[in-house]
């Protein structure tokens, strides 16, 4: 099966509710602190999916799994965004849920329940699903678990065998020291792109500045894109970094949350390949819909913000 030149995007990853926080003063421990809450659609592997779709990507499929408690509404907002989805309803476990502290300066930390999302088991996948795709991109999440890994890796090696383009998405410094680097890397070894924040490069390759991480990673896989938040991008090739990018300024003021950033870059990033641009133009088009991405609250493009 050859991949088609206007062919679908598939992302396999998860579908999260996230309970955004955002405190202007530190939080005060064993009493309240004031916060601004809202309830939204979220998840790397579903906003990346989003953000592709709102880049112009016509056809963009998410597989995911989520509880029964919010599937439809998962569902709706999915199709609102211009996402085909393909959710597996669990009636046994509640969908994932993230709730993210988002402090004066826009950085969050979250508090995760995987949930459903990584149930997401190698009987929920079919190579039959990548009918008329012509890529493939898998959320990191899928890896830190035995069911979801195995489905990655299923879906990783049968996208190889059909010729359609892989890429991953490390997804959390903290979950991968969990599972230990060296099975992360083992995982995605066929991966033809890894996305990693500055963060996560450091991580997988041991490297002290992201410019050496990124240049370690892409002896391991042909095409390395590390984000650097408000400082843009690297690309990396062959054992070298062969571009930076700029992102766009954001000034402090416009800047609310980076909860997505990253999403938001992956699937801008990934939608402008498919269109045809080269990484570099490819990583200008993901630090845009990034410095985009901070200026709205959650993950997902500005006019999706509704429930």
């Amino acid at each position: 099966m050859t991949p088609p030149a206007e062919g679908a995007l598939l992302v396999v990853g998860d579908v999260v509710t996230d309970v955004v926080a955002r405190h202007r003063t530190p939080l005060a421990p064993a009493t309240d602190t004031a916060a601004e809450i809202r309830t939204l659609p979220g998840g790397a592997g579903a906003n990346a999916a989003c953000w592709a779709a709102r880049s112009g990507r016509r056809e963009v499929r998410l597989l995911g799994r989520v509880g029964t408690d919010a599937a439809d509404w998962h569902d709706r907002a999915l199709r609102r965004a211009g996402v085909r989805p393909l959710l597996v309803p669990d009636a046994e476990t509640a969908t994932a849920t993230v709730i993210s502290l988002v402090d004066a300066t826009s950085e969050r930390t979250f508090l995760t329940d995987s949930g459903a999302a990584l149930r997401l088991s190698p009987a929920d996948w079919s190579a039959g699903l990548l009918d008329g795709v012509a890529r493939l991109h898998l959320s990191g999440y899928l890896f830190f678990a035995a069911p979801s890994r195995e489905t990655a890796l299923r879906a990783l090696r049968d996208a190889r065998q059909a010729g359609i383009p892989v890429s991953v998405d490390p997804a959390s410094t903290g979950f991968l020291d969990r599972l230990g680097v060296d099975r992360f890397l083992a995982a995605a070894k066929d991966a033809e792109v890894l996305l990693p924040n500055a963060d996560e490069a450091r991580a997988l390759s041991g490297g002290a500045e992201p410019d050496s991480a990124a240049a370690e990673l892409s002896r391991r896989f042909p095409l390395v894109v590390v984000t650097l938040g408000a400082a843009g991008a690297l690309v990396a090739e062959g054992g070298a970094v062969t571009a930076r990018v700029a992102a766009p300024l954001v000034p402090p003021v416009r800047r609310v949350d980076s909860t997505g950033a990253g999403d938001a870059f992956t699937g801008a990033f990934l939608a402008a390949l498919l269109a045809g641009a080269d990484p570099v133009r490819a990583a200008e088009a993901g630090c845009r819909a990034g410095a985009e991405a901070v200026t709205v609250v959650g993950g997902r493009p500005p006019d999706l913000q509704g429930p």
